[in-house]
């Protein structure tokens, strides 16, 4: 099957039926001849990225909406606009390969729609530029409630966050310690012709000037290295994590966390909980690479009597099931799949697990409530919330030099420093006041 023909029945699944870009994307790549699977992750990718854009230029184009049962074809038009708008491709190739991909389809009746609609886009160029321009939504490649949230939540700031949701993530990595030092695996990249720059603020971050197979970098099967934004790497070292404390990795996979809490204390007594059991097994996976371990629980964060064993934890990361709007330039199909309903939802379910972990934290103990998202109901009014309803809970402010500090905690936004979106809260648990006893001085 033709490449484009791939990439629209890929994105018919994520389009038509809510699928995410990481479940359908990989069984197209197996499919598609391997010269192929750049062009296909490129073409879906970014459709995603640009299809609120392609989509109000294909409603200009059209003369009746397609009917729902040819969501291929509308995804192939997709696929056709965007090469014609966003690649380097000749026009007429984009033309020629787009049509003979709805043969491929085995729709061959829609050929001259196809033609017809692609040919109308490179006559009325000028025009549809304009309508873009007109169109904040269009013009911002954003559904229009996520960007009255940013405007809402972020008034100075949402032009620069939408243009760093549109823009290619960059390529970091997490070096460990365990095994290699930051400058000495920067001199090896580059014995290979890679390019890499150091994090400023954060210690173990490099960043690759272009995107590579990790699987190819040296010292990748020995555990040299994972894969993982620089804002992801600073929630370990927030948790000043010291030997033989007993910790906790709530909402645990795919790992990244959980291994790098264990490549700053490997002597931890370290709990990786996910409620998916077969996420779980790329945690594992990820830590027999880096030869870390830890103790792996399927279960519920909001209900711990399905899995404690009753003894409390030094500390706990609470890496909450958020609505990722701060990590929408890696995963484009969250603007596609998301809905403005869902962030109520999101924040009760994040009220309810941080209410539910809480008694398993020991006096004196730290949990770290994080998100990569940039909707405060998500993130600094979760906190708010939680602290004036516990009051045993008393916040640490995070004096860092990275992100900006809110009412609560503090927040990164995409593209600051080269970042993911990311907000981090840490929160101390105070000591029982003994029954009796007086909390005044006098």
């Amino acid at each position: 099957m033709s490449v484009r023909a791939l990439a629209a029945q890929a994105l018919a699944q994520i389009l038509g039926e809510g699928r995410s870009l990481t479940t359908v994307l990989p069984p197209a790549l197996e499919c598609a001849a391997p010269l192929d699977r750049g062009l296909l992750q490129e073409l879906c990718y970014g459709v995603c990225r640009w299809q609120p854009q392609l989509q109000a230029v294909l409603d200009r184009l059209l003369q009746r909406p397609l009917p729902s049962t040819e969501r291929s074809v509308h995804a192939l038009l997709l696929v056709g606009l965007y090469q014609l708008w966003h690649l380097r491709i000749p026009d007429h190739a984009v033309v020629a390969e787009t049509v003979a991909a709805v043969r491929t389809l085995r729709k061959p009746r829609m050929a001259g729609l196809i033609n017809a609609v692609l040919r109308n886009a490179l006559r009325r160029r000028a025009e549809l530029a304009a309508l873009i321009e007109a169109d904040l939504e269009a013009r911002s490649a954003h559904p229009r409630w996520l960007l009255e949230r940013l405007q809402q939540d972020w008034p100075e700031d949402w032009p620069a966050i939408v243009i760093a949701n549109n823009a290619r993530p960059s390529f970091t990595l997490r070096v460990n310690r365990l095994q290699v030092d930051r400058e000495s695996y920067q001199q090896q990249l580059a014995t290979i012709g890679k390019i890499a720059e150091p994090s400023l603020l954060v210690e173990t971050a490099l960043t690759l000037t272009e995107s590579v197979d990790p699987a190819g970098l040296p010292g990748f099967t020995e555990g040299w290295l994972s894969v993982q934004d620089a804002a992801a790497q600073l929630a370990a070292p927030l948790l000043d994590l010291q030997p033989e404390m007993r910790g906790l990795d709530a909402c645990a996979a795919p790992g990244g966390k959980t291994s790098h809490l264990l490549e700053c204390a490997p002597k931890i007594d370290l709990t990786a909980l996910d409620q998916d059991a077969e996420r779980l097994r790329r945690v594992r996976d990820n830590l027999n690479r880096l030869r870390l371990s830890a103790r792996l629980i399927a279960g519920d964060a909001r209900r711990p009597s399905d899995w404690w064993d009753g003894v409390a934890y030094d500390r706990i990361l609470l890496d909450a099931p958020c609505s990722a709007t701060g990590v929408i330039r890696r995963h484009p199909d969250i603007k596609l799949l998301r809905r403005a309903g869902d962030i109520a939802a999101l924040a009760g379910q994040q009220r309810a697990i941080l209410a539910s972990l809480w008694p398993l934290l020991k006096p004196g103990g730290r949990l770290l409530y994080a998100t990569c998202s940039v909707l405060r109901q998500e993130n600094d009014q979760v906190i708010a919330a939680f602290l004036a309803a516990h009051p045993d809970a008393k916040e640490q402010p995070i004096n860092a030099y990275w992100g900006r500090a809110l009412a609560h905690g503090r927040q990164i936004l995409p593209g600051e420093a080269g970042m993911d979106g990311f907000y981090y809260a840490l929160l101390i648990k105070q000591p029982a006041v003994p029954q009796g006893a007086s909390c005044s001085p006098h």
